[in-house]
């Protein structure tokens, strides 16, 4: 048979692991014609010679620990009519290997693996002329490295994907509390796309130097299963590769990108509010991101929301960046809130924040108060102003994840909260 078949590895950190999932491409020898090992980071690899096809093995090392960019920098140079996918703990399993095979107008062969309760799909057979055309997303554009193939293929159109079990098994299940929330994240990008006739919703982010994160935030409001009516983005005077990088995501039309001289994110949330035209409007900071299921569970919400609430509300999922990764640390609830004495002593950051759109009009948008120049706090600032006309509404959902790094504002500046208090009304 014709050696049709570029296999690639990628995140194996377990020798004997690795191990086993080459020698499983012994079942599909006849087929192979080279396997790449795409690491992360150093890994002492020795392999005896056990197979006559070992020789074709070839180890590469992530191009800043950027593994999508050297994915996708490795697919270009490929000549084999398909690329195989292994991740992390897969080995292909004895069953099912007279499947692995496309035919046309197929381009990607999914299967999927299951740890306790979660299915997550995943591409394990692609013709490598559609990868080159649907390039994987990068490192600083997706929340954990472990979504990188589960993302790339929930854009895929369904009419071009088949689906086969039992292709791929795993030596082991990591099922530590970090890794299964990631999981259960993950596991929402194959939800069915939707188009709903709820309330129409607009996001807003104001970012200033925030180039490690906010293509995360970005890319996370267009990896929807229902999509969003706009999202505005204000790049106010960022020094580093922000506006840069932010370029390619902006069509004019539903994604409008839009920069400024630096003064503060309540002046950059207000140079983006006369453009919002959706009935409602949310926050997300530059640093967090979105659930892929976010936009549908609240505008699920909105639908049902009288007409005097102001904005709704849910929880924050909590997580701790580290130098390449983020760790799970936890759910904060939210609480109701009836008046202006329950806001003050809220466990801030309230969140998310989905304001109606008339509202923050109505109040002339977010207040540039005196305090820190109008530099922070503003969240806070503008919900104590449409507290005292109106109501606000919880609901028990957690689509918002909070991202705690070195850098945050709010972090830096937890010193000055007593101080700002005093100069509310």
């Amino acid at each position: 048979m014709l050696k049709d078949i570029t296999a690639i590895l990628v995140h194996y950190t377990n020798q004997s692991v690795l191990y086993k999932a080459l020698t499983s491409l012994n079942k599909i020898s006849s087929r192979i014609q080279s396997v790449i090992v795409l690491q992360e980071e150093e890994m002492p690899l020795d392999v005896m010679d056990k197979y006559d096809w070992f020789d074709r093995i070839e180890y590469t090392m992530a191009e800043g620990n950027d593994l999508g960019a050297t994915l996708n920098h490795t697919i270009n140079k490929i000549s084999s009519s398909y690329v195989l996918f292994l991740y992390d703990t897969d080995y292909l399993s004895s069953s099912h290997l007279d499947s692995l095979s496309l035919s046309n107008p197929k381009s990607v062969l999914e299967t999927f693996y299951h740890n306790q309760n979660i299915i997550i799909h995943q591409p394990v057979l692609v013709r490598t002329s559609y990868l080159k055309k649907q390039p994987f997303l990068s490192n600083l554009q997706l929340p954990f490295k472990e979504a990188i193939l589960p993302a790339w293929l929930s854009n895929v159109d369904n009419s071009l994907k088949c689906f086969k079990k039992g292709i791929v098994s795993q030596s082991r299940k990591n099922s530590s509390t970090n890794t299964i929330e990631k999981q259960k994240n993950i596991q929402k990008y194959q939800l069915q796309k939707t188009n709903t006739n709820h309330p129409s919703l607009a996001v807003l982010i104001s970012t200033y130097n925030m180039e490690a994160y906010v293509e995360t935030a970005v890319v996370s409001c267009l990896l929807q299963n229902e999509q969003l009516e706009q999202l505005l983005i204000m790049d106010d005077g960022s020094t580093d590769n922000s506006y840069k990088q932010l370029q390619s995501w902006s069509d004019g039309k539903r994604v409008r990108l839009f920069n400024k001289k630096n003064g503060g994110k309540a002046r950059a949330l207000n140079e983006l509010l006369p453009l919002v035209t959706s009935e409602f409007v949310m926050e997300l900071d530059a640093d967090d991101w979105l659930d892929p299921d976010a936009i549908s569970v609240i505008k699920k919400y909105l639908s049902e929301l009288p007409q005097d609430i102001s904005v709704l509300y849910g929880n924050l999922r909590k997580w701790k960046q580290m130098e390449s990764d983020v760790l799970f640390k936890g759910v904060a609830k939210g609480t109701l809130i009836k008046g202006r004495a329950d806001l003050l002593s809220y466990r801030f950051p309230l969140g998310p924040r989905i304001y109606r759109t008339s509202s923050l009009k109505s109040a002339g948008g977010f207040p540039v108060i005196a305090f820190e120049n109008g530099r922070i706090y503003e969240d806070v600032s503008m919900l104590n102003q449409l507290i005292g006309d109106s109501r606000f509404w919880y609901h028990d959902f957690t689509v918002y994840n909070v991202r705690e790094h070195k850098d945050s504002i709010t972090k830096n500046n937890l010193s000055n909260w007593k101080g700002f208090l005093k100069t509310l009304k």
